[in-house]
């Protein structure tokens, strides 16, 4: 004998979800059919994105000119390195100058005024160099930091241009496509139906009362429509804990043994989970019962005991033996 919960059935892809753009506009247009073949990142439909693609070429346009200015032929601290170039060999001059005059004076040789504007031209030869390195390295830095922040600019707005591409998340097949070319499109309706190309899973609704003797591995056998009376095995592969509060069912998930050789998105039919077997049973038709644990035989009513049941039997584990006559109830 063998004891199953009732359940209805539909067909779906593994991996089945729903595409969303990320930003609103107008459809500019689907890049794919629907049925096609679709690999992980390929795009699936286009949005109309004028702005964040003139943002983009704006934002390489600011990276080229950063780079140029740090690091191209005619970079800012080219010509700053060259002012300092120009003021080390006026340095030197002016410190040959400088101590050669000092020299003198102390063999007093030469006026005061000449010793001083000696020194005077060093010091500001020191002065200088001293700016202009300290120029270099503030203006290092400032470039440096343009050419991040154009960097960063760029990324920003090839990101912006990427949401106006809904691409697919998986390895799959387009089932769906919700819009068409013109249309406007929201951030809430979905766009796009992909799933696995080969791959089936079969969703069954359980009512609450059954699911507590369901588990993950149990055999399900299930009859399609498409099918007629074609019986095939599944697996219990997964039980959802959320339940539907509008159908007061959970769903379950179970694969195919053997899949039917064509399949597609939406297939009903209605299943029996199998939760418990048995060979060699003393059996009753459900019919015969009496307040749920009571027959009726020649000696009056008498209590038994009951085990599995199906949809139209049920187990006696006690109570009666296979020779006692029983009575089916007066309606």
């Amino acid at each position: 004998m063998t004891e199953s919960v009732y359940s209805s059935v539909t067909v779906q892809p593994d991996s089945l979800y729903l595409a969303y753009a990320a930003v609103g506009g107008i459809l500019d247009k689907n890049l794919l059919e629907e049925g096609d073949l679709v690999e992980k990142g390929q795009p699936i439909l286009q949005i109309i994105n004028t702005t964040p693609k003139l943002n983009t070429e704006n934002a390489k346009l600011a990276l080229q000119l950063a780079k140029e200015n740090y690091e191209g032929s005619a970079a800012v601290l080219s010509g700053i390195q060259d002012e300092i170039r120009a003021v080390q060999l006026a340095l030197k001059s002016d410190s040959i100058n400088y101590f050669r005059q000092k020299n003198l004076w102390k063999q007093q040789i030469g006026s005061k005024i000449d010793y001083d504007n000696r020194k005077l031209a060093y010091e500001l030869s020191q002065n200088k160099l001293l700016l202009l390195q300290n120029k270099y390295k503030r203006t290092k830095n400032e470039l440096e930091t343009q050419v991040k922040q154009a960097q960063n600019n760029l990324r920003t707005s090839q990101v912006a241009t990427k949401d106006f591409t809904v691409t697919s998340k998986i390895n799959g097949r387009v089932y769906a496509l919700f819009k068409n070319p013109g249309e406007i499109v929201t951030t809430l309706e979905p766009l796009a139906s992909v799933g696995s190309k080969d791959i089936f899973v079969v969703e069954m609704l359980v009512d609450e009362v059954d699911i507590v003797r369901i588990k993950i591995g149990q055999k399900a056998l299930i009859v399609l429509d498409a099918y007629n009376t074609t019986v095939f095995e599944t697996t219990i592969s997964k039980i959802y804990p959320s339940k539907d509060e509008r159908s007061q069912t959970f769903k379950v998930e179970a694969v195919f043994d053997v899949p039917p050789r064509i399949l597609y998105p939406g297939l009903a039919g209605e299943g029996n989970i199998i939760i418990a077997q048995k060979d060699s049973v003393l059996t009753i038709p459900k019919e015969y019962l009496i307040d749920g644990n009571k027959v009726r035989t020649e000696n009056g009513e008498v209590p038994v005991t009951i085990g599995l049941q199906s949809l139209d039997k049920v187990e006696i584990l006690s109570g009666l033996d296979p020779e006692t006559f029983i009575y089916k109830p007066e309606e």
